[in-house]
């Protein structure tokens, strides 16, 4: 989109001026318009504003000239016009936006309806005019009123869409206006169509049609999958809340660190506390660390050591009984067995169950084998030895240690938090100017909400986790006995082809926005090398933040005002077009060639 002319015909502070701009011819491909502040600069760019969008920034609403205004009769209306001459592509664009101003009897002014055409000529000449219906369309075609006030703006608004970017706000306007100039809303609203979570959609319709009078059990499965995805919907809506008020928190934080650096000594204070936070956050995480090495060298030793006392008591027990020579050389269990089976012993004395031969005799199993009660004490005592080889002797002496560095790092960690306490003290305290307190007040302020909303979108994370665990079992569930009735499998195969569907829309959908995402940032930083020869870049993420690099210096960087205004002023990889730059005493539009920007 290029500049050619535009004409102002009663509009505000003028009454008939036009202006030619500069073509590119002999060099000249800027136009600067000078004028005192209450002249008129404001006004003539919220000329352009109206004439392709109808809508203006005046508080009071009213566009006609007051001198127009006072010289009106019941009999002689008066008309509001602006023509707006541009050059899109090959084609030139004539927009002619008017609005017919009527004196009552009573001296009261009413405004008609605007009234807005457009006519196009083409390279060959021929000049066609736009149905009425379409003209809006036409220039949201060539310029999104969502991209606009990144084209007209003032000093005022250079201001604000340069704390949008040093706050890394997202820019949903600007992302909704890529969505409308690549046509990609329509499969947007598709998507939303198709949304499994949503009831009302397609899949929620397959979701609610299944036949339960096969078996109860998939209505039961189909109650669950539903009662998860309404929690789901909640819980991702409130996500999306939590994270506007963290977004907006992190600006406001961000915004007043920079207010609270204005001042020296609140400056020096910040970065002094900003140091402590980090010492007190290494601090923790070594602790962390401390805690986790002790845990899983006990963890290791755990059970050597806690049997170290028992194996100890039972070596001292076994070695105060003497149990030599209690074993009966070559004679086995099972001849004791059978003696006291037969009720008589090899010696000819009987073994009536209850006499004290049969207890005797009964009392010699425990000393023979299979297992020789000697034999197996001694292997007892050898397991033994063995265990207490495993354990460290200085196992002790190490979690003593380990205690030891903890204790320590406790310590550090509150004479730091004693430390950042009292700066903290210091920047709400009264040795600092009431401004400083405020602000550090409002910091912190932010801080708790950045760290309330975090905890709860944490929790509400792990909730839906565990619900997309519920609902997938059910509905796997639910599959197997849908699909031994032949309506329920049909209903099993629509959902299917419904849900792929959704993945398709939704894959070309990422891919499309993504890539004219990319491109645009590639032009933006184009453009910025041929005007900062290399030294400025920016970069655009997912949600449309916008991050600017220095390319060419190590350190911090301070943005320029006319860097924040040229970050601000996006570019579209589409056709060239005219540059408007406010600020203050004058505006300037630029030609830098096939560009918007």
């Amino acid at each position: 989109m290029l500049l050619e002319r535009i004409k102002l015909v009663n509009f505000r502070q003028f009454r008939n001026e036009s202006i030619q701009f500069a073509n590119g011819e002999n060099g000249k491909n800027v136009t600067i318009i000078l004028g005192e502040n209450g002249t008129g600069k404001t006004t003539f760019a919220q000329a352009f504003f109206w004439c392709l969008y109808g809508e203006t920034e005046f508080t009071d609403k009213v566009i006609l000239n007051r001198i127009v205004a006072r010289e009106m009769t019941p009999e002689n209306p008066q008309t509001v016009r602006v023509e707006l001459s541009l050059k899109h592509g090959e084609v030139l664009y004539t927009l002619i936006r008017e609005q017919v101003y009527r004196k009552e009897y009573s001296g009261k002014i009413k405004a008609d309806n605007t009234t807005f055409s457009i006519a196009r000529r083409d390279h060959t000449g021929n000049t066609e005019y736009v149905k009425k219906s379409l003209c809006e369309a036409e220039v949201k075609s060539i310029l999104p009123k969502e991209l606009s006030r990144y084209f007209f703006f003032d000093g005022e608004r250079i201001e604000r869409m340069s704390k949008d970017i040093s706050q890394d706000k997202k820019a949903n306007d600007f992302a909704e206006a890529v969505k409308g100039l690549l046509g990609l809303n329509a499969i947007f609203t598709a998507i939303q169509h198709f949304k499994p979570t949503s009831k009302y959609g397609v899949i929620g319709s397959y979701e609610s049609s299944y036949d339960a009078h096969s078996n109860t059990k998939i209505q039961e499965y189909t109650a669950v999958v539903q009662r998860c995805k309404d929690r789901i919907a909640q819980i991702d809506a409130r996500i999306e809340e939590l994270e506007g008020q963290i977004e907006s928190a992190r600006a406001r934080k961000s915004e007043k660190v920079e207010e609270i650096k204005t001042y020296a000594e609140g400056e020096k204070l910040q970065k002094e506390k900003e140091a402590l936070l980090r010492k007190i956050a290494s601090t923790k995480q070594m602790r962390a660390m401390t805690v986790k090495g002790l845990c899983g060298d006990f963890g290791q030793g755990m059970n050597a050591f806690f049997s170290a006392l028992l194996i100890k008591r039972a070596m001292e027990m076994l070695s105060a009984k003497d149990f030599t020579g209690k074993d009966i050389p070559h004679m086995h269990g099972d001849t004791i067995e059978y003696l006291l089976k037969q009720g008589v012993c090899i010696c000819g004395t009987h073994l009536d169950p209850g006499t004290i031969p049969y207890q005797k005799v009964k009392e010699l199993i425990e000393f023979l084998p299979p297992q020789a009660l000697s034999a197996a004490i001694g292997d007892f005592k050898k397991e033994a030895k063995g265990r207490a080889n495993q354990l460290s002797t200085n196992m002790f002496e190490e979690i003593k240690g380990r205690l030891a560095i903890i204790g320590q790092q406790d310590d550090d960690i509150d004479e730091l938090t004693n430390d950042l306490h009292a700066i903290e003290g210091r920047l709400s305290g009264g040795d600092v100017r009431d401004k400083v307190r405020v602000i550090n007040d409002e910091i912190k302020m932010c801080d708790d909400i950045i760290r309330k909303c975090n905890a709860e979108r944490d929790k509400l994370l792990g909730e839906r986790g565990a619900l997309e665990g519920q609902m997938s079992r059910a509905e796997s569930d639910r599959m197997a006995l849908t699909l031994l009735d032949s309506k329920n499998k049909q209903i099993e195969i629509c959902k299917a082809y419904a849900t792929r569907i959704y993945h398709e829309l939704l894959d070309t959908y990422n891919t499309s926005e993504k890539e004219i995402r990319h491109k645009l940032q590639d032009t933006i930083n184009e453009i910025f090398k041929q005007i900062y020869e290399g030294g400025l870049s920016l970069t655009i993420d997912d949600k449309y933040h916008i991050s600017v690099y220095a390319t060419d210096y190590e350190g911090d960087v301070e943005t320029s005002t006319a860097q924040s205004i040229s970050v601000g002023r996006w570019t579209m990889p589409r056709e060239a077009a005219g540059r408007l730059i406010g600020r203050r005493s004058m505006r300037i539009w630029r030609r830098p060639g096939n560009r918007i920007c």
